[in-house]
């Protein structure tokens, strides 16, 4: 595989393009901001390092050649032509995706079979509907700009989260709420609703120096002309840190409680967090500094009825006031009503981020007075 530098795209969930961006710009990428993610430029290698690294990343499409083409003969001739061989398997199936936009070839389901059809008969590999590999053909003011999905599963499956509570966070917007309020590994976490433990878990990931992609497997490992050594390389440099604090959930629900446990196992995380069964009514200051609290609560469109909620909230507030003095709170919500019932001296919210069908926001405290 060429080193030859091209461009990267980071898709990120919208709404966290800038910390993506910001998290790219730490390791090292030179990134910039675009709407649904964010570009960085790179070889093979960096495409590895980004899907074995990012946190905030859902996947990761390398950009491997555009050309022109005004209508489909145009695009069958020229798709022919593409080097498909530097970068794909004639053994193994492939799909393309194509997307249309303001261009004279505008359905995007023919132009996604002409391109198949050139990849089957100049190539040889087979076209399968749920193959692996996937080819996206971005067609816009008549440029075809091809890409491939070098990720597979979206990078939120980080491999060892098996038990998901009803509503789960997913550890992509996680790990980018947590930088977000500015977390950097040294400040003890509490999630006093943590479900299946995400905010948690990935804050001890975090702390520890671990790689979010070390379980699991990627796409690009199927391209032509992939280096299995180098891979193995890359991954064993990625040297992990105990973590100098703890980092806490709790639920009142017995079950969620193991189910966090669980998989803070499975993470290789459980000498860092601790799990307790309790309502936030009795939720305990930890011990040691101060630090963070962020957490997911339920909101209107989860729970139906409304009504408990602010109660909920309200009572959220006055346990965090009465005994977290000198920590900092975030609240990712759908309801500024419920946010504000938490009494708490709110700064304005982060930017609206899609989840699962809703728009949220992290809504933050300073540090809290003693």
């Amino acid at each position: 595989m060429s080193e030859d530098p091209f461009e990267i795209y980071l898709v990120a969930t919208p709404g966290l393009e800038a910390p993506l961006a910001a998290e790219a710009r730490d390791l090292g990428w030179q990134a910039t901001v675009q709407p649904g993610g964010v570009t960085i430029r790179g070889g093979w290698t960096d495409v590895w390092r980004a899907n074995l690294m990012l946190r905030g990343a859902t996947r990761v499409l390398a950009r491997i050649g555009s050309f022109r083409a005004m209508h489909l003969a145009q695009l069958d001739k020229r798709a022919r032509r593409f080097p498909w061989a530097h970068v794909l398997r004639p053994d193994l199936p492939v799909k393309v995706e194509a997307t249309c936009r303001a261009s004279r070839i505008y359905h995007a389901g023919a132009a996604a079979q002409r391109i198949e059809r050139a990849i089957a008969e100049e190539l040889g590999a087979p076209i399968a509907a749920d193959a692996a590999m996937v080819v996206k053909a971005r067609i816009e003011d008549d440029l075809v700009t091809i890409s491939l999905d070098t990720t597979g599963r979206s990078l939120h499956k980080r491999g060892h989260k098996q038990a998901v509570a009803k509503a789960p966070m997913r550890e992509t917007m996680a790990a980018m709420f947590l930088r977000e309020m500015g977390f950097d590994g040294s400040q003890p976490v509490l999630d006093p609703m943590c479900g299946s433990g995400t905010f948690v878990i990935e804050a001890a990931e975090i702390a520890a120096g671990l790689a979010p992609g070390r379980s699991r497997g990627f796409a690009f490992e199927s391209l032509a002309g992939f280096d299995p050594q180098a891979w193995d390389a890359l991954r064993g440099s990625i040297l992990p840190r105990p973590p100098a604090t703890c980092f806490t959930g709790s639920d009142r629900d017995a079950g969620a409680v193991r189910m966090s446990g669980q998989n803070a196992q499975r993470a290789g995380v459980a000498d860092w967090t601790r799990f307790d069964c309790c309502p936030i009514a009795e939720m305990q200051r930890p011990g040691g500094p101060p630090g963070l609290v962020i957490v997911n609560p339920p909101y209107g469109a989860r729970v139906g009825n409304k009504g408990p909620l602010f109660g909920l909230h309200a009572a959220m507030g006055e346990a965090f006031r009465s005994r977290l003095a000198g920590w900092r709170i975030g609240i990712v919500t759908s309801e500024a009503g419920l946010a504000k019932a938490t009494g708490l001296p709110l700064m304005p919210p982060g930017p609206i981020v899609a989840h699962g069908g809703l728009k949220v926001r992290l809504w933050q405290t300073g540090t809290l007075p003693g």
